[in-house]
């Protein structure tokens, strides 16, 4: 596999970046965040049955890392909600998807195979500090409330980025053995909110009348939000069988100048001038993987 990243694959990959911040500010701005991750991930599984309808199953051999996905998936959403329950998205998501890329690299090469270019590495490092840039901004830091509430977004945070790394290498080796990103993408969300749902109801199962109520006042948005989550990882899995695996993980986490600007302008959260400096030094680090 060439291990360059064409002008196609770069662009669609930052608009796949865009719909993943966008449905995160979603998730952050919403009333019951747990409830909201449950619905836009719940209803996946209605939007997959008419793609798989579509696109076709994957084959048999690719199964396995759709289940495999889905499980690790559970670990993410209940890692991600805790997240934005103790920390401002433009604080967690950073964190937990700048951390993330730098893990995919460390590991692609003993289980896909992949060994990046010395230009890809820099792109790959760069673009991970200036994400870690943006997060750790004293802005972001100095809104976060009490010492407590601070390192449990941390810890949330952090353990999300291992469990990002773990599915998108999954996903990865998945849709290469599928030979099909569309099929491989509606499989996988055909099965991949069910078991966070599950989980949630399960949770608030001795009192649902306000749950239902939550959901018909809120399903609309989540149905934005599941678009945008499904358009955002089907851009990333189609991109990862057309370049290497640890470059669009990379790419994709751009998302957190979207996040950062969405988090200003729509939620009012601070933004400074570590975060600017973070935007500049990720623009770099994807000037970097070009010529990587």
């Amino acid at each position: 596999m060439s291990l360059d990243i064409g002008s196609g694959v770069l662009l669609a990959v930052l608009l796949g970046a865009l719909l993943h911040a966008s449905w995160n500010a979603l998730i952050k701005s919403a009333q019951d965040k747990s409830l909201d991750t449950a619905l836009i991930h719940g209803l996946g599984t209605l939007t997959a049955l008419p793609m798989l309808a579509l696109f076709g199953a994957p084959p048999a051999a690719a199964w396995p890392y759709v289940l495999g996905s889905t499980l690790i998936h559970i670990g993410y959403y209940t890692s991600l909600a805790g997240a934005y329950r103790h920390g401002d998205l433009g604080l967690t998501y950073p964190l937990m998807r700048g951390s993330a890329p730098l893990l995919v690299a460390l590991f692609s090469h003993a289980l896909i195979g992949e060994a990046l270019s010395p230009w890809a590495w820099a792109g790959v490092l760069t673009i991970c500090a200036g994400v870690l840039t943006l997060g750790l901004a004293r802005s972001a830091l100095r809104n976060q409330g009490d010492e407590v509430r601070r390192r449990q977004a941390l810890r949330y945070a952090l353990t999300n980025a291992l469990f990002i790394a773990a599915y998108t290498l999954v996903d990865g080796i998945g849709v290469r053995v599928s030979g099909n990103a569309p099929a491989y993408v509606s499989a996988l969300f055909l099965f991949d909110g069910l078991p966070y749902l599950s989980l949630v109801l399960w949770q608030r199962r001795h009192d649902l009348a306000p749950v239902r109520a939550y959901a018909r006042r809120r399903w609309p948005v989540a149905l934005l939000g599941t678009l945008a989550s499904l358009g955002s990882y089907g851009i990333a899995l189609w991109a990862m069988t057309r370049a290497p695996v640890a470059m669009v993980a990379a790419l994709r986490e751009t998302s957190v100048l979207f996040a950062a600007a969405l988090g200003t302008l729509l939620l009012r959260e601070p933004f400074g001038w570590q975060r600017a400096l973070g935007t500049g030094v990720i623009v770099g680090g994807v000037m970097l993987l070009r010529l990587g």
